[in-house]
């Protein structure tokens, strides 16, 4: 694709936009701007190709496609079920997977459906119908906890949100820790690394119906076939959730006992992140349970988008080329770049490194909190988001973390010297911030002050590198 078509596209759709609601054409092009100009380091984002952003774009999303292909409950799908066809053949090709479903709307999308999918095919009860049929937003908390009894108290292990686990693997705010009755397994409190032995003992105890697997903020590898062993010995499902690092295993730097795919009974994941397709979800599947996870329209979802199942597709081919995996790899090689940078500033590092594409800074060293550090480096242009640490005594809100991660910069073609830079200039920021203080005169968890002229020499080192590796280059927006 030209430059000149990309442009085009673009300048053209915004002048179709700003011809109904001028503001949102200026907020879109504002963006573009905003992203262009900022160090994203957000290990959750990325950046979707041209292609794959205009394929959303399209009629697609004025069609109703409730069902599967080839049975759908509104007529005229002919088109989608070649759209969810197409997605679905590349991410079974992409991840060796017997099944795969793209329909989900999100990982949580996709998680809840995995969830119904293990219960409905281990677990029969008259309460699983009532919920398949009944809007789930109308279950009261007495509705939940029947339910939980029908299904004889059917219990999940996850890993704990501080030790890097994610929300939705049991957290008790979230749905899934409503559905289930739940325990969590943590990490070694010295090394911060998982500890197969005691997972294994924590199973043992408490023998889980489903062990879910995967991270949200665990800077580390996990061994998916010691996950899966753990889980036959105690008769559960492993549930693995890649969400975060999907695009390593499409890429090929996950294998072996890394890649989940072979191991878990049902595999789960978001489709943008390291993966740099669409904001979206899919479930992959053994084939034990693809008939369960095949109805997940209507146990959970609605209707399916399709126009983000066609930019899933496209995403997919996508990374099915080799170039992906020179990226997936250069990915993995920046974290570990950007964590030797901290390490030889004197940072410190959740696990003392990574080997992933996530980097979890521990930033109580220098006096501050997770929000503090986020706040003071958005300041300087960098973005980031405070995240837990394990045992965080500032709890998930104000965090003593500052997670980051590497696919969106490597994306725009940023290698080992400048994610040297980058922890260069990140510790810059944070040595030239300190905690405020309450109106009360009291230590403060939230306010901060950042040096002077801080943010304007880290912005301007920023720019510098930014502007060697431009995002969409030769898009001009006329």
């Amino acid at each position: 694709m030209t430059d000149s078509l990309i442009s085009s596209a673009y300048s053209q759709a915004l002048e179709v936009i700003a011809s109904v609601e001028p503001r949102i054409a200026a907020a879109t092009r504002q963006e573009l701007t905003d992203q262009r100009g900022s160090l994203k380091l957000i290990a959750s984002e990325n950046y979707a190709s041209p292609a794959v952003l205009l394929t959303m774009g399209t009629w697609f999303s004025d069609k109703y496609a409730e069902g599967t292909v080839g049975h759908r409950f509104y007529a005229g799908c002919q088109n989608v079920d070649t759209v969810e066809t197409l997605a679905a053949e590349h991410a079974r090709e992409l991840f060796g997977a017997p099944y795969a479903y793209v329909q989900p709307h999100s990982g949580i999308d996709a998680n809840l459906v995995a969830f119904w999918s293990i219960l409905a095919n281990r677990v029969e009860t008259p309460y699983l119908r009532k919920m398949q049929a009944k809007n789930v937003n109308e279950l009261t908390e007495a509705d939940w906890e029947t339910l939980r009894h029908e299904f004889g108290n059917q219990r999940l292990l996850g890993m704990s949100l501080d030790a890097g686990g994610h929300l939705t693997h049991g957290f008790r705010p979230n749905i899934s820790g409503k559905m289930f009755h739940q325990q969590q397994y943590g990490t070694d409190p010295e090394t911060g690394l998982l500890d197969y032995d005691a997972v294994a003992a924590k199973a043992r105890e408490f023998k889980p119906l489903v062990l879910v697997a995967g991270y949200s903020a665990y800077p580390r590898r996990v061994n998916f076939a010691k996950m899966r062993e753990i889980a036959d010995e105690v008769g559960a499902v492993l549930m693995v959730d890649m969400a975060h690092f999907a695009g390593l295993v499409a890429g090929k730097v996950f294998t072996g006992e890394e890649n989940p795919v072979p191991y878990a009974h049902i595999t789960t994941t978001t489709t943008h992140k390291s993966l740099r397709g669409p904001r979206g979800g899919m479930v992959l599947a053994q084939e034990e349970f693809a008939a369960d996870v095949d109805r997940g329209c209507p146990m959970v979802l609605g209707g399916p988008l399709s126009h983000v199942m066609a930019a899933k597709a496209v995403a997919f081919a996508e990374a099915r080329q080799p170039s992906f995996q020179t990226y997936a790899q250069q990915v993995a090689d920046n974290a570990k770049s950007l964590a030797e940078g901290f390490l030889t500033r004197g940072a410190n590092l959740v696990t003392g490194g990574t080997d992933n594409h996530i980097v979890l800074l521990d930033v109580s060293s220098f006096g501050l909190t997770g929000r503090q550090a986020e706040s003071a480096l958005l300041d300087a242009g960098v973005v980031t988001n405070r995240n837990s640490v394990p045992s965080d005594p500032n709890g998930a809100w104000y965090t003593s973390g500052v997670r980051l991660g590497t696919p969106a910069l490597t994306t725009r073609g940023f290698g080992h010297d400048e994610f040297d830079t980058v922890a260069e200039l990140i510790v810059d920021v944070l040595a030239n911030t300190s905690a405020g203080t309450t109106k009360a005169g009291e230590p403060s968890k939230a306010s901060y002050v950042l040096g002077d002229g801080v943010a304007d020499r880290v912005t301007k080192q920023s720019a510098e590198m930014l502007d060697k590796h431009p995002l969409y280059p030769g898009l001009v927006l006329s």
